[in-house]
């Protein structure tokens, strides 16, 4: 029997058929991955199909909950698989968007510092930002707010308490680019970070009864 792996690569997903299957993949390839869980999000295409037939371990939302909570099933799956087949220390988590397709193969060294013990956590640093259509309009609303909530802004890593490092990788996503579709997409995407930032906020200035 080979010796079990160190590390399980959490993939969220939704509907993302056209990808996911090549993300797999590639992931199953980083050094030390021996477990790759994909979290089908409420797709209505084939994503959970093919993730299972490259080789993952799907585990499926009923309806679209996002991505925190999908993140979340994952980890919870590893526990669940690690608490069965307790044959070792815990696994490192490595969570990927599903839209990576081969480049996820890159993913490997945000794992190094934390093996080390160098850090508690890394954040991907894409060497590459494809950028057809978009204005940055997203990106910007969400490290802004999340600078003003928490005190660091995620580019910068100013956090306190937990080591945090940037690794900078050759990892690309999906380019959106600039149909109606497509700027559909990130008005959507943009009301719904607006949209918790402004929950958080409420939650951060609500009295403690």
């Amino acid at each position: 029997m080979s010796p079990r792996g160190d590390l399980a690569v959490i993939i969220s997903a939704r509907n993302e058929s056209d990808r996911v299957g090549a993300t797999v993949r590639a992931a199953a390839r980083i050094a030390g991955a021996d477990l790759v869980i994909v979290v089908d999000d409420g797709s209505t295409d084939g994503t959970a199909a093919i993730a299972a037939g490259a080789g993952a371990v799907v585990t499926r939302h009923a309806r679209t909950r996002g991505k925190a909570a999908a993140m979340e099933t994952g980890a919870e799956t590893v526990r669940v698989i690690e608490a069965d087949r307790a044959d070792g220390p815990a696994r490192h988590l490595l969570f990927l968007d599903a839209d990576l397709a081969d480049s996820a193969g890159f993913a490997g060294p945000l794992a190094e510092p934390v093996r080390s013990g160098a850090a508690d956590m890394t954040i991907a640093v894409f060497a590459d930002r494809v950028k057809l259509g978009g204005h940055g309009f997203v990106l910007g609303l969400a490290s802004a707010g999340t600078e003003r909530l928490t005190g660091w802004r995620p580019a910068d890593l100013l956090g306190k308490g937990m080591v945090v490092r940037e690794v900078t990788a050759p990892l690309a996503h999906r380019a959106t680019g600039a149909d109606l579709a497509a700027q559909v997409h990130r008005a959507r995407q943009f009301a719904g970070v607006a949209a918790a930032l402004a929950a958080r906020h409420a939650w951060r200035r609500a009295p403690v009864s």
